[in-house]
This record gives structure tokens, C-alpha cells and sequence, in this order.
């Protein structure tokens, strides 16, 4: 999959939160339809067994509670939980594809597919597929998610590059997967955000910490004689590149990834270094934008959902510019795609319960609804997605909405932007509300079902608004049809 990763350790975040978010893209030309649900661990199987790989995983007792994202129809690829949050307020997303290079992949080759009298198969190993309901159901913390993955890849493998994430109230882990069975995660800085755009992103590793102490570096056993074995280290400075030794270096990334890191980092370091003109530290092109900045300010979701939506505005390349020089427009791949499936942020609080707030489609015309994390039930509205398009679900809404919003841009931009702004402020003052009937609750029974009562109100808030805008885009992009004509019956 194709996505967008945001990570805001506790430091950089407005209110001392740990914020784990990531647009959930699919493949050029698909759109998988996405619902959100909660999974009782006794629903879980005694083995599990991917529809992608041929693995066959023994699952663990002792699984917890879940929310996460699958897709709808699991029956075509799987399960796909992409992101969630479990019973102990434990948060993951996965998976972030990034890319590598012949060398890794000579030297710890991926799963592969093969063809069994003319149909594919896979040969095993475990993928986004299966990550989140492997790891999330059985994880205490966000380094607990890191042992949990590296166990698994030790046994199973994977068939592709991956980073995901982990995270808990008190931090954040990164781990990014090296060939078919080796790993480097690394903590997330209490003070920094990171952007991730579909590349191997880790560019500073401390193995003495990795073999040592492992405060904020944990990694393959292995991983340095893999490195010497097969002469990784192109750098041989005084700390190591990851991003050098195992990620890609293609003119597609220069369209496709870095011109996403680019514009995140312009966004939350904009006087730290030069983003723009010929003597820019960094430029769309560039490959050393640093995994980690220290933001300007503190970051709220708001920041999060609008560098998620992000089409770059405000410069040459982007594709809904109207005036100007356009020679440049569209010209790379924007952050907030058409293809979006889902876009979740966790939002684990030291002083309330944990948020997971979540859009459907494509992020340039939708809204973030926040949610309450910790429940059992889900309001049909964000659980019902049928195979055909049905306004009664929060996911095919936003797919209608995304479509005629873009075929009507300048007629509908205003109508969305009100939109964002009144269902996600309403939502929150909803969240704002049930905070402090939940703070004056001591029996955790009655504390999830004000969430849950509160989790119901905004998903009528939420259909009510979102049915609104649907109405006023259909309008906009009726008048521009390309039969219209301006004379009327007499």
C-alpha cells in the first residue's frame, strides 16, 4: 500500500499525547472499501492463516480487545487491520511499504510468489495483511510491539518492505522491516515528529545503544554481521545510515516520496532551514530530509488531518492551482491522493481516554471524526460498509463526496472547508463533554459505555453533517455537467 505516516512524540504535541496517524492509500486505479470495528478476542482463531502468504500462525493466549480498520470484503485479500487501538490503550498502525534496494534483497531475499500449474501462490511469510491482528491483540506496550514483530519475522518472514508503528501514552516505536527477515526500530524522539512518505526513513542508528541498553534502539541479533557480510555501510562515518545502506535510491522517488517529505517538513520547520529557491536546504528532490524534525510549535490533530490532506498548496505543484505559472502542477504525487481508504490518528492521553480518530476517502474533502478508543461497540455509521455505495455509511459518503468535490473544486472547496470546520468542532465539544462526566467515574464498566454513548452522538452529528455536504457538492457538480445549457423551457 502506498501511504503517509505521521508520528508526534509527547513533547511536540499540544496537550503531552503521543499521536501515531497514517493515510492508508491503496494501489494505483483501486479503492478498498474500509470499515471500523471492534474484535472480541474470543472471535480470534486458534491459528491464523493469511489469504496472501500460505503461513500457518498458531495465535498466543491471552489476546485482548480491539478496534481497528479492516477491509470489507475480506475474502479478496485478507483481513488488513491497518491501524487500532487495544483494551490496554495500546496503539498500532501498519503498515507504512517502503522501498529498498538489489543489494538487500540479495542478501535476505523477500517472500516470493510463485505459479502452481498457472496459479499464483504464495510461497509463506506475512505481510500488512496480518500485522495488526498478529501484533495488536497481544501487546502491553509500544516496545512490547517491536518484540512481538521481530519474533514473528524471525519465524515466518515477510514477502515486502514495511514500517509500522507503536505506541503507548509515554512513547512511540518505528521499526522498519530489511529484506525478508531482518529489522532496525528505533523510539520516536519525545520532542519530534516524524514523516514518513513510502521510503525506508531511518537515517541515524546507534547500535551500541541496539546491542547495549536498547533504550531507543532494538534490532536484529544479526544485524551487524549482515551489514559487514554483505557491505551495506556506504557511509563508514561516525553513526550509521540506515536509509543509505538498506532504502531505495530511483528517479521515482524524486515524484513519488520525497516531495511528500518536503512539503511535511516545510510545514513544521518553516524558518529552521530553507525549503524554497535555488539555495534551499532542502528541495522536493531532495534525499537527506531528516526521519525526525523538532517542530516550530506544537502540534495539534488539526496539523496532523491537514498535512494528510495535503495537495501542496501554496506552491507550483499543485494540481488544483487556477492561476499562475501551471507548468508544474500535478506534478508529483500528492499527500491527500484520491485512492485514500482511511486515515487514522491515535491519540493516547495521559489524562483522558484514548481518541482514534478516523476519515474515510480522500483526505482533501473530508473531516477527522474523534472517537473514543477504549469500546466494544461501534456506531453503524463507521461499521457499515456494504459492498455498493449506500449514503448510511460513513465510508461510501466520503468516496461520493470526494468525487463530485474534485470534478467541482472551486464551486464546492467552500462548502467542504465549512464543513471540516462545524462536524469536526462539534465532535470535539462532544469529546470535551463526555472528558469530564468520564473524570468524575471511577467503574470502568460505566467509564466505556459514556464512550460508547458519546461515540453514538458524534456518529449522528457526523451522518447528519456529512449528508449536508454531499447535498451541496451534488448541486455544484450538477451545474458544471457538460450537457448544461443556459436557456431554460419557456
Amino acid at each position: 500500500m502506498s501511504c503517509t505516516t505521521i508520528l508526534v512524540g509527547k513533547y511536540a504535541s499540544y496537550n503531552g499525547s503521543t499521536m501515531i496517524a497514517r493515510n492508508d492509500d491503496c494501489a494505483a486505479g483501486t479503492y478498498t472499501a474500509k470499515h471500523m470495528v471492534h474484535v472480541d478476542p474470543k472471535d480470534l482463531p486458534e491459528v491464523y492463516k493469511p489469504v496472501i502468504s500460505k503461513a500457518e500462525i498458531p495465535m498466543p493466549e491471552g489476546a485482548m480487545h480491539f478496534i481497528c480498520v479492516p477491509n470489507s470484503d475480506l475474502t479478496e485479500e485478507g483481513i488488513w487491520a491497518a491501524a487500532g487501538v487495544n483494551e490496554k490503550n495500546i496503539s498500532m498502525t501498519a503498515t507504512e511499504t517502503i522501498t529498498s534496494n538489489e543489494r538487500v534483497l540479495a542478501a535476505d531475499p523477500l517472500w516470493e510468489t510463485k505459479k502452481t500449474e498457472g496459479r499464483e501462490e504464495a510461497a509463506g511469510g506475512i505481510g500488512e495483511e496480518d500485522l495488526v491482528y498478529l501484533v495488536l491483540p497481544y501487546i502491553n506496550s509500544a516496545r512490547e510491539g517491536v518484540l512481538r514483530v521481530a519474533e514473528l519475522l524471525e519465524k515466518y518472514g515477510t514477502y515486502e518492505m514495511n514500517g509500522m508503528a507503536f505506541s503507548d501514552e509515554n512513547e512511540i516505536w518505528y521499526l522498519e522491516t530489511v529484506g525478508g527477515h531482518h529489522f532496525l526500530a528505533k523510539r520516536v524522539p519525545d520532542e519530534g515528529v516524524v514523516i514518513m512518505p513510502n521510503q525506508l526513513g531511518l537515517d541515524r542508528y546507534d547500535f551500541t545503544d541496539a546491542f547495549g541498553d536498547q533504550e531507543e534502539h532494538i534490532c536484529s541479533p544479526d544485524m551487524m554481521e549482515f551489514i559487514e557480510e554483505n557491505h551495506l555501510d556506504l557511509e563508514g562515518d561516525d553513526f550509521f545510515n540506515p536509509r543509505t545502506a538498506f532504502g531505495s535510491h530511483d528517479d521515482a522517488d524524486h515524484v513519488y516520496n520525497t516531495p511528500r517529505a518536503w512539503y511535511m517538513g516545510r510545514y513544521l520547520c518553516p524558518g529552521s532551514y530553507k525549503w524554497d529557491g535555488e539555495d534551499a536546504d532542502f528541495n522536493p528532490y531532495s534525499d537527506d530530509i531528516p526521519w525526525c524534525l523538532t517542530p516550530e510549535r506544537l502540534i495539534t490533530p488539526e496539523d496532523v488531518k491537514y498535512l494528510l490532506s495535503s495537495h501542496y498548496q501554496g506552491t507550483p505543484y499543485d494540481p488544483y492551482m487556477s492561476y499562475g505559472d501551471r507548468s508544474m502542477s500535478g506534478a508529483f504525487r500528492s499527500i491527500g491522493v484520491n485512492r485514500t481508504s482511511f486515515m487514522s490518528l491515535a491519540e493516547l492521553r495521559e489524562d483522558g481516554e484514548p481518541l482514534f480518530e478516523i476519515c474515510f476517502g480522500s483526505n482533501v474533502f473530508n473531516a477527522m471524526i474523534p472517537l473514543y478508543g477504549n469500546v466494544r461497540t461501534i456506531p453503524e455509521y463507521f461499521g457499515y460498509t456494504p459492498e455498493k455505495p449506500d449514503t448510511k455509511s460513513f465510508y461510501w459518503a466520503n468516496r461520493m463526496i470526494g468525487a463530485l468535490a474534485d470534478a467541482s473544486y472551486k464551486t464546492s472547496l467552500n462548502h467542504v472547508e465549512r464543513y471540516q470546520l462545524d462536524v469536526t468542532g462539534k465532535c470535539k465539544a462532544v469529546i470535551k463533554k463526555y472528558d469530564k462526566l468520564i473524570a468524575e467515574e471511577n467503574d470502568s464498566s460505566k467509564i466505556m459505555s459514556l464512550c460508547e454513548k458519546s461515540n453514538e452522538e458524534i456518529a449522528a452529528i457526523t451522518e447528519e453533517k456529512t449528508n449536508g455536504l454531499l447535498d451541496k457538492v451534488l448541486y455544484e457538480a450538477s451545474n458544471i455537467m457538460k450537457n448544461a445549457y443556459a436557456r431554460s423551457d419557456a
